[in-house]
């Protein structure tokens, strides 16, 4: 998927570029960008000295040397202060300014660590915030592979409001495996049985009102890809806006699209649910076209509820949740 929340050391990721949380100086520090140039050896730092230096909220490139990575791309984020000192504007410029600079060298994958939320102090909520914004704002308009690196879950954190409210529908909706089987069992078996009998008068009906029938009947012999792509029609979307909006990379749609008997896992069903935003109940039949079931014994799927029923539709704003409660994230 073109945008990725995961945890790992920034310094052993392999993708083209990483990019460093440094100061203006460009000469190490702590923290990430002490990791980084310990990671990339002396001559990272020897490099460094020829930048003259970085302003906050812009960004320069370097080799990569020893790292996995071949570049670094070094942005300087803002010291936190009190929110009213141009610090959002900065710290998006810093996203903003390296995803450039990843454009321009080429690169096809560069991970992110947090950047300001450490010793800069910028709250760690409103940080992930502005960079989930600003990356899937660029992957909008981009094909690129982006990942959002957190070394530890202290590093991680989603507005209070939001997690409170998630883990209250949580507890509210969650229930025992059994339980839950039982009622999904009863709901599947009802949704398999023929749709509808149709005595002589309605069938008398349905000829006389023409092709409506015949389309029902269509719909439900229709694949998953057939029926994705008859949504993408409705909603008058393009294939890019569908698949980018489902942070679905474009070799794996161009897959889906050929491929009329297509298999595809779970995750990607919700995520273009999300992408088309479907209600509940559509959400529902889509996964059923691929053999899948919303189920309340499943705390990822109970959080998927929660966001359709809010109508939110921000494929990155519920990755943000998913990975702060542990689950997948929506994509491949």
């Amino acid at each position: 998927m073109p945008l990725q929340i995961i945890r790992n050391d920034i310094t052993k990721m392999q993708v083209d570029a990483i990019v460093n949380a440094a100061n203006e100086s460009l000469l190490g520090g702590g923290g990430v960008d002490g990791c980084i140039h310990r990671a990339a050896g002396a001559a990272l730092l020897a490099e460094c000295r020829t930048l003259g230096g970085c302003k906050t909220g812009c960004a320069k490139i370097t080799k990569g040397y020893r790292l996995p990575a071949k570049y670094v791309i070094h942005t300087v984020g803002p010291i936190y202060k009190d929110g009213n000192q141009g610090e959002q504007a900065l710290l998006e410029s810093c996203y903003k300014t390296s995803l450039q600079l990843a454009k321009e060298y080429g690169c096809e994958s560069v991970a992110f660590p947090l950047i300001s939320s450490g010793v800069y102090s910028y709250p760690k909520d409103q940080a992930l915030k502005v960079a989930i914004d600003m990356i899937s704002s660029f992957l909008l308009e981009n094909e690129m592979t982006v990942y959002i690196v957190i070394f530890d879950k202290a590093a991680y954190q989603i507005g209070e409001k939001l997690f409170s409210d998630i883990a209250e529908y949580i507890d509210d909706h969650y229930v025992d495996e059994h339980t839950d089987y039982r009622r999904e069992s009863i709901r599947m078996n009802a949704l398999m049985k023929p749709i509808m009998a149709i005595d002589d008068a309605c069938a008398c009906k349905a000829m006389a009102v023409g092709s409506g029938l015949d389309d029902a009947l269509s719909q439900m012999d229709e694949s998953f890809s057939e029926m994705l792509l008859r949504k993408i029609d409705e909603r008058g979307m393009t294939d890019a806006q569908c698949y980018k909006k489902a942070n679905i990379d474009r070799k794996l749609f161009s897959k889906i699209r050929s491929d009329v008997n297509y298999k595809p896992s779970k995750p990607t069903v919700l995520a273009f649910a999300i992408s088309l935003e479907l209600s509940l109940a559509e959400t529902k039949d889509m996964l059923m076209k691929a053999g899948f079931a919303l189920s309340h014994s499943n705390k990822f799927d109970i959080i998927i509820e929660y966001f359709i029923k809010n109508e939110n539709y921000n494929i990155f704003e519920i990755n943000e949740a998913l990975f702060a409660f542990d689950q997948s994230l929506l994509g491949v």
